[in-house]
């Protein structure tokens, strides 16, 4: 075989085997922020989808990518917006078509300490990479088919080499695509409320605030920790699902839509209570614009119906019945959890 020819036969063999071997990505931990590290276990990162620099930078640049959308408007960021704590502040949010859901817009965050593995408010997807695949072909959200979309990024003229960095392949799946996404979505952290620094002995909290907190802890005031933690729980939620007594009937039947079991009809997961600020309005479907109303409800609006949540103790009174001012104080206390350096740290960032 002639020499010349010999090389360039193997440059091409070089250049087929190079997705096979020589290559690994660059690890990249999460950040365990000390509140964290103190009080909660390590998250369990899936072993086939490990935190790489490479494959959170991949999927940070198809979080805010139009091109996941059928017509290019829209973006999996225009639902859950950075400086609006990755929510969107609609009641329902509305896909490319102009048509509105019926669910708001959860927030995104903190998001690998779901130790529960259950996505959504329904709890129908079962890793954050299955949750990533259902909105780009939801009719009234992305719209738009995985075929068509990988399509895209295989043509695109920055997305092959980006998944050869990644994941050491420049053939694009749609496998691929989720597990970079949700590599950026871990690492959503959110840990620098005041509660936060108040916790580490870093500040301190106004007696309001203070007062508000054990209004949060006291079964017989708010009686709020059995769902949404407490200073030993700082993700502010126990990741469950629970009918907190908004409806007689159902329209939206919640976890029971996906168990098919009718005792988990009207139950919802429990949303962080951090972040508060900025994720207005509250509750699966919005019903609340306010951080007031969301307490008035607890307070005296409670509604029965036969899978309310044995929690809701004081449904026979309509809710906890706080005073004008205990109401003040626990706001005071909840709007600490909220965390503006979150907001504008620029990993989030577009």
């Amino acid at each position: 075989m002639k020499k010349g020819l010999y090389i360039i036969l193997l440059v091409i063999f070089a250049s087929c085997t190079s997705e096979e071997q020589g290559y690994e990505p660059t690890e990249l931990p999460l950040e365990i922020p000390e509140v964290f590290s103190t009080y909660l276990i390590p998250p369990v990162i899936p072993t086939d989808n490990p935190q790489t620099v490479e494959g959170v930078a991949l999927g940070k640049k198809l979080f805010f990518d139009r091109i996941l959308s059928a017509d290019g408007t829209q973006s999996c960021a225009t639902c859950h917006a950075p400086q609006k704590a990755f929510a969107d502040n609609l009641t329902t949010s509305i896909g490319i078509d102009g048509i509105s859901g019926t669910r708001n817009s959860m927030p995104l965050f903190n998001l690998a300490w779901n130790y529960g593995d259950r996505f959504n408010w329904d709890g129908s997807a079962l890793s954050l990479e299955q949750q990533a695949e259902e909105p780009v072909e939801n009719p009234i959200e992305l719209h738009s088919n995985w075929d068509e979309v990988i399509t895209r990024l295989q043509n695109h003229p920055e997305y092959p080499q980006l998944f050869q960095s990644a994941f050491n392949t420049t053939t694009i799946t749609k496998e691929l695509t989720t597990k970079a996404i949700a590599q950026f979505e871990r690492t959503l952290i959110s840990a620098n409320s005041k509660f936060d620094r108040y916790t580490l002995g870093q500040t301190s909290l106004t007696p309001q605030e203070l007062n508000g907190l054990d209004i949060f802890l006291r079964e017989d005031k708010g009686d709020c920790f059995h769902c949404h933690g407490n200073p030993n729980n700082p993700l502010w939620t126990n990741n469950d699902f629970h009918n907190n007594g908004l409806d007689v009937t159902f329209t939206d039947l919640g976890l029971g839509t996906i168990t098919g079991d009718p005792n988990d009809n009207g139950k919802f997961r429990s949303p962080s209570l951090r972040n508060l600020a900025y994720t207005a309005p509250y509750m699966h479907d919005g019903r609340f614009a306010t951080l007031d109303e969301v307490i008035n409800h607890y307070s005296e609006g409670l509604q029965n119906s036969p899978t309310i949540d044995p929690l809701m103790k004081q449904i026979a009174q309509g809710g906890v019945q706080l005073t004008t001012q205990e109401k003040a104080d626990l706001k005071a206390f909840l709007l600490t959890l909220s965390d503006p350096s979150f907001l504008n740290n620029p990993d989030f960032q577009n």
